[in-house]
């Protein structure tokens, strides 16, 4: 499935539930300091644009294009492996939670290297990621799945020498990818939220549904909460996810 096909299906309600964290804004726009121009590759909705930036935006998904506010920047329907620009283009390339769709990740990293010499991604480490309690305990198809997905391994290999930066979730991340309901687990019964969170959304529906029906058990029966009472006094936790910034 390209990434196209992949946010025509489950991208319908990303404008509404994927609404970019400011804490994860913080942490992007610092890495951003300092340049002038960005390129967002796998743009989608417009999440974590700055606005005090010259920015252009390249997505495959004409779904997730309709959803760009009127105020985003301006963007051209394409894909990571062939950006339209020429080489050293623009000062900065933005990539946020796309290069695991992408049908050739070392040519879209490539491409990112061609138009920009300073790449900034999040992406996120699947071995921690494997140990959070929805993934570990309920739905280890999950894990599975992962291994097989272009993460913050490929992402270095493609783009050498680099920074990493761990990316904390906040108890009420508004951001709602995979990992931001870690402390709301009533909001991943919702098959609405799930529908906008690509790592649910694309495992089998049935092996989805019966992982619902554990959690929603032991949520009603009080054994999730003695389970996980450890998460009651966090604020954030670490579930892997990462700040990628590389120069070349």
């Amino acid at each position: 499935m390209t990434a196209a096909e992949v946010y025509d299906k489950i991208g319908t309600d990303y404008a509404s539930l994927r609404r970019p964290d400011p804490r994860w804004i913080a942490h992007i726009h610092q890495a951003l300091e300092g340049q002038r121009t960005l390129i967002n590759v796998g743009a989608g909705a417009g999440s974590y644009e700055p606005k005090y930036m010259s920015v252009f935006a390249v997505e495959p998904s004409w779904t997730m294009i309709g959803q760009r506010p009127s105020s985003a920047a301006p963007v051209v329907c394409g894909v990571a492996e062939r950006l339209p620009f020429s080489d050293d283009a623009f000062d900065v390339a933005l990539a946020v939670f796309t290069v695991h769709h992408w049908s050739d990740p070392g040519a879209g990293l490539a491409e990112m290297r061609r138009v920009a010499r300073k790449q900034v991604l999040v992406t996120w480490d699947p071995g921690v990621f494997a140990k959070f309690w929805l993934v570990r305990d309920y739905l280890p198809e999950v894990a599975e799945r992962d291994a097989q997905l272009a993460a913050l391994a490929t992402v270095l290999t493609h783009l050498g020498p680099a920074t990493i930066e761990p990316l904390p979730v906040p108890d009420d991340c508004t951001d709602g990818f995979l990992g931001a309901y870690w402390k709301r687990p009533h909001a991943y019964l919702d098959a609405t939220v799930r529908g906008a969170i690509s790592g649910l959304a694309l495992l089998d529906r049935d092996v989805v549904s019966a992982a619902m029906e554990r959690l929603k058990f032991d949520l009603v029966n009080g054994r999730w909460h003695a389970r996980y009472s450890e998460l009651t006094d966090l604020r954030e936790i670490d579930l892997g996810y990462r700040l990628v910034v590389a120069e070349r």
